[in-house]
């Protein structure tokens, strides 16, 4: 590997930062019910003290997302307690996430919903979260929404569209000159018939109806089987509207399994586009990438570790595409050599380089074989075990 290329790498993996989620830490499960770990998270300390750990081992993940209805349950009377929790873990809150799809009141949606007292509560508690955000200094408000209808002709779906763009340019109108709302978009799951904001398009349209500073967020399970979520990352780009990422994998929808486990291929397409639009225009994409995994199966900090460390791969293989050569190949249709160097990136083995970046960083080599020395996960499933409901040994 010549130097130029080495030093391409190590300022690719310098720049390239990741933010880890609150939930993914703590006992998640599936419609059918909790698989528990005894050292899962279950208050904001320790989802903060896990994700200190993460970011003490890899060195990319300075930030972790909150979820208000769960990390601060007290609205802004948490706000300081927060604080204090950053001082202690070395990491800072990142995006902020409401909470309108999980109380009953929720059932037929949020700001979507026909009854205007429930929109007004899904609005006030977004605008408190604006609040939050602000308090904590947090860029992005990130909203999920589960609305939608599971039957034909029992909403009326016009009606809903209006609803949503005046909420959305309420909140707009509240975010500080800096901060960003991120608009997220789902197919299905849970609304069956319809979904309110089902597509990239639909996201799109509500986010230019807000106002400026309303992006777009991109949830990679979020999207019909062999849908091209490049090509929809290349229309935002262009747009100059992609605000986000959300970074998980999937075999058939939103599985919310270990980045790259299914498809490393994808994920290094879309991290190419991102860095070939840098590279083309001269201007830096100004993305949010975080995790959205909940794991079930796999031990949550060691999975979050692995999903660090593959993502920092995939972006390097982004980051060394001779884009010079690609460009002449493209402009000329030389299919074959277009193709071998966008492939050739992706198959090149970049670890070596990235050890040696950690080692220059003070980072151990092996972020997930450091994690297992550390003895961390042992005085964690000690400490939590017992309140968890499940023994000790059964954790692996």
């Amino acid at each position: 590997m010549t130097d130029k290329l080495a030093e391409q790498i190590y300022r690719a993996l310098d720049n390239f930062k990741i933010e880890v989620p609150s939930w993914g830490f703590a006992n998640t499960g599936t419609r059918f019910g909790k698989f528990m770990q005894p050292a899962a998270a279950a208050t904001v300390e320790e989802k903060f003290s896990d994700a200190g750990q993460v970011h003490t081992l890899t060195g990319s993940c300075p930030t972790i997302a909150l979820h208000v209805q769960w990390d601060l349950p007290n609205g802004l009377r948490d706000v300081d307690r927060v604080h204090n929790l950053e001082q202690k873990h070395g990491i800072r809150s990142g995006s902020i996430n409401p909470n309108v799809f999980q109380d009953p009141e929720y059932k037929y949606g949020s700001i979507g919903n026909p009854d205007t007292t429930v929109r007004k509560r899904a609005l006030n508690h977004i605008l408190d979260c604006v609040a939050i955000a602000s308090s904590l200094k947090c860029r992005d408000i990130s909203p999920w929404f589960a609305d939608g209808s599971n039957y034909p002709g029992t909403q009326n779906m016009r009606d809903r569209i209006a609803y949503f763009e005046e909420a959305l340019k309420e909140v707009h109108s509240r975010l500080s000159p800096k901060q960003r709302l991120l608009i997220e978009y789902k197919p299905f799951e849970p609304a069956f018939y319809h979904t309110d904001i089902a597509d990239w398009g639909m996201a799109f349209l509500l986010a230019r109806a807000a106002g400026p500073q309303t992006f777009v967020l991109v949830d990679s399970g979020h999207h019909y089987q062999a849908q091209n979520i490049e090509q929809i990352v290349a229309w935002l780009l262009h747009h100059r509207m992609l605000g986000g990422f959300h970074f998980n994998d999937r075999r058939y929808a939103d599985d919310d399994l270990t980045i790259g486990s299914i498809d490393p291929y994808q994920i290094f397409r879309i991290f190419h586009e991102i860095v070939h639009y840098s590279w083309q225009t001269g201007s830096v994409a100004d993305v949010a990438y975080m995790i959205d995994q909940s794991h079930n199966i796999k031990g949550k900090i060691e999975a979050m570790i692995q999903t660090v460390c593959t993502a920092q791969e995939l972006y390097v293989k982004a980051a060394v595409v001779d884009h010079a050569k690609l460009a002449s190949a493209r402009q000329k249709c030389a299919v074959i050599d277009a193709e071998e160097c966008f492939r050739g990136a992706f198959w090149h083995d970049v670890r070596p380089v990235i050890r040696e970046w950690r080692r220059s960083h003070g980072l151990p080599e092996d972020p997930l074989q450091a994690f297992r020395e550390s003895g961390y996960l042992e005085k964690i499933t000690a400490e939590r075990g017992e309140r968890n409901g499940e023994p000790a040994a059964s954790y692996a």
